[in-house]
């Protein structure tokens, strides 16, 4: 029996056709497929805006051929300590990526201190670097979660809206098998990742912001909307207190990314030096002072499973 009120069908959201293409004896998946056009996407608006203030373009493959691997596994690790239930029952699912998914807050976090690395390592601004970075990691999250469509995941609660998507019965959760149509959650993040790319730009133009004052903005912007998904989702995660783990970390990063934006408007401008300046790590470089650190951090993984 099916819960929940009638929409006009025209009006919903269907469920995918398919997962994947068959191209010869190879079937290719549409989510890591996504992926491969995030991280593209990111470094192509990584490089610009790096050279836009003076900074080595050459420095975002450098950055993303160390940062990418380390951003999968750190997203696997949070995967398997937030979601121990998904790992598949064999010996190699914890590293399972193609099996499972990839927490996105691990897959950031150790991107960032790989790229961190990378950067310090040619003498370049990291703060520079992280603003060049922000805009573009969120335009690959946005693209991200059209494979995550794809994979018929990262759905909300049951909902009778117009737009509310159409999930196939072996998709549902337990509990829910017998609704129809549910809450497009991967579809919120997405419009929210290239609303707040767009906002974090224009401020770019429009305001003096010190570095890395628009990557504090993208930490506690993202953040914030995620508080507001997880009371949406319905995926399987852990719990405490009644709501989901990452409702806890979401709120907790948006506290320190406004707090760290309040910091860097707080700061001395002489502690921010300029493109042409050495960075605040000692090193001389006039023409990488804007790094591309964190660039490859937004990549999740070519082939790699749902980010929670």
């Amino acid at each position: 029996m099916v819960h929940g009120p009638r929409v006009p069908a025209l009006s919903l959201i269907p469920s995918p056709p398919a997962s994947g293409v068959h191209i010869g004896p190879l079937f290719i998946h549409y989510y890591g497929l996504m992926y491969v056009v995030g991280i593209t996407l990111a470094v192509i608006i990584t490089r610009r805006r790096l050279l836009a203030v003076g900074g080595d373009p050459s420095l975002v493959a450098d950055v993303a051929t160390w940062a990418v691997p380390a951003g999968i596994i750190g997203g696997r690790v949070y995967f398997d300590i937030t979601t121990p239930g998904d790992i598949p029952h064999v010996w190699y699912g914890p590293f399972a990526v193609w099996s499972g998914g990839l927490g996105i807050w691990g897959g950031v976090a150790a991107g960032a201190l790989a790229g961190v690395w990378r950067v310090r390592r040619r003498g370049a601004s990291v703060p520079l670097f992280a603003d060049a970075i922000a805009p573009a990691l969120l335009v690959a999250q946005a693209v991200g979660r059209i494979g995550n469509y794809f994979n018929s995941e990262l759905f909300g609660k049951p909902s009778g809206l117009p737009w509310a998507l159409v999930v196939a019965r072996h998709y549902r959760p337990p509990g829910y098998r017998g609704y129809h149509t549910f809450q497009p959650t991967f579809l919120y993040e997405l419009i929210w990742d290239l609303a707040l790319a767009a906002v974090l730009v224009w401020l770019g133009h429009h305001r003096r912001i010190r570095p890395p004052g628009l990557f504090a903005l993208y930490v506690a912007g993202y953040s914030a909307f995620r508080i507001f998904e997880e009371s949406l989702r319905i995926d399987s995660s852990q719990h405490f207190l009644g709501l989901r783990l990452n409702f806890y970390v979401a709120a907790v990063l948006t506290v320190i990314g406004i707090a760290w934006f309040i910091r860097i408007r707080l700061r001395p401008a002489a502690d921010s030096p300029p493109a042409d300046q050495p960075s605040s790590d000692g090193a001389e470089e006039p023409e990488e002072s804007a790094g591309t650190a964190a660039e490859a951090e937004v990549s999740a993984a070519t082939d790699a499973a749902p980010e929670k």
